[in-house]
């Protein structure tokens, strides 16, 4: 099968991380993959949720959404009530990266993660978690810079992209009309220690076999040790 912008099936889109991309939150970054853009940006607030006050732990909540232009097509501002599709995104986006950081060393504060989708083609919510986790660190960083943390509170990276079989072939990275079309379409986050944090997997119509979950799997690895690469990359500069 021929992918419309010629990679390989096991290929990611071109990645691109950029740190600082915003002034004013303690830790931000632009995250690039292929033609999705997402900024996501970290505040910290000294206060935690009502259910932790007291325990001396810490929280990390994440909020998505996506411009009104983000897409071929203009979608409506809902101020006032948040969709479906954002407020699971926003969810996942939250467990994957409290799965990265030790939350008992973090002290009652917050750190609200606010993922921004400035153009939509295809792997929005794992581009989120992949750009969210870099910023995160950004913040805490700041934090032990300033003499808050002795040592990083920060236990692993993380990262997620997509895979998925498209006319029964098996790919990874799937950008927006690979994922329109795909029969199966799985979701992928994992730690740098090989471990994962959610598997999302769907069939379309017809159900799929262990092989092809397998299969899904090790191309997601492939692809999601890349992304490390790239975070790092863009980090080293912190250090």
């Amino acid at each position: 099968m021929a992918r419309a912008d010629g990679r390989a099936n096991d290929e990611m889109r071109p990645v691109k991380i950029t740190l600082g991309y915003q002034d004013y939150p303690e830790g931000s970054a632009l995250i690039e993959i292929g033609n999705t853009r997402v900024i996501c940006a970290v505040s910290v607030e000294e206060r935690v949720p009502p259910f932790l006050k007291g325990q001396g732990s810490g929280w990390v909540t994440a909020e998505y959404a996506m411009l009104p232009r983000a897409t071929h097509t203009r979608t409506q501002r809902s101020p006032d009530r948040q969709q479906g599709r954002s407020q699971e995104i926003q969810r996942l986006i939250g467990r994957s990266l409290r799965a990265s950081v030790d939350m008992d060393s973090l002290g009652e504060r917050t750190f609200a993660v606010d993922c921004d989708v400035l153009q939509a083609d295809g792997g929005t919510r794992t581009a989120s978690i992949t750009g969210a986790y870099v910023a995160l660190y950004v913040a805490i960083a700041k934090l032990r810079k300033q003499g808050i943390y002795k040592v990083m509170p920060v236990k692993c990276a993380v990262a997620a992209t997509s895979v998925g079989v498209v006319d029964r072939v098996k790919l990874l990275d799937l950008c927006y009309d690979e994922d329109f079309r795909a029969g199966v379409d799985f979701n992928v986050v994992m730690t740098d220690k090989s471990e994962f944090v959610e598997l999302q997997g769907t069939a379309e119509g017809k159900p799929f076999s262990k092989e092809t979950i397998d299969t899904l799997i090790a191309l997601a690895d492939k692809g999601i040790k890349q992304l490390f690469t790239e975070q790092k990359k863009a980090l080293d500069s912190l250090r």
